[in-house]
């Protein structure tokens, strides 16, 4: 069910048409492991929520594209990435401002037309230009107040999916999700 949120909020999100997000505290609960690979080296491993993936499929199949910007450079991001359909998968530089600089050049969007899910120090850049900034429940208090809306349930536990669901409705498009799978609304 999509989150009760303000009109000012709700006709920022029915103007989006790409959702960035950071992954580690986001799409994550901000823990990773490190195990051993085949080579000897160390492979990273996540815990990506299966809510928050349906919503990326969701976003995808609805027409609004989807990407991340990450300080980390990680293989199980790459995949999920690749799996979740996303159109910007940048990694590995925690200066996220000429990332999204060069996002808005190739997308021709303008910063009203994207949300931008965070939760710390270095997504506030970015929360601060874009038309719909969301922080996680366990965003720094920083990033909270950059927010234009902050999610019940933290990173990693179906934050993105609620974010997901606020921008579907306000732009009309939720009833056609549960009319999909047969749930009356």
């Amino acid at each position: 069910m999509p989150p009760k949120v303000t009109p000012d909020v709700r006709a920022r999100a029915a103007r989006i048409q790409l959702v960035l997000m950071d992954v580690d505290g986001v799409l994550t609960d901000g823990k990773y492991y490190h195990v051993p690979n085949p080579e000897g080296g160390l492979f990273e491993v996540k815990h990506f929520d299966s809510q928050d993936g349906i919503a990326l499929q969701w976003l995808h199949r609805t027409g609004i594209k989807t990407g991340l910007i990450s300080g980390r450079d990680a293989q199980a991001t790459r995949e999920r990435a690749r799996s979740s359909h996303m159109t910007y998968c940048y990694m590995g530089s925690t200066e996220k401002l000429p990332l999204f600089q060069e996002i808005l050049t190739d997308s021709g969007l303008t910063p009203d037309q994207i949300c931008y899910v965070g939760d710390d120090l270095t997504d506030a850049i970015l929360m601060k230009r874009v038309g719909l900034a969301v922080a996680v429940a366990n965003a720094v208090p920083e990033v909270k107040a950059c927010a234009h809306h902050v999610t019940v349930v933290p990173g990693g536990q179906g934050a993105l999916r609620e974010t997901t669901e606020l921008i579907l409705e306000a732009q009309g498009k939720w009833q056609g999700i549960l009319d999909h799978y047969e749930i009356g609304g």
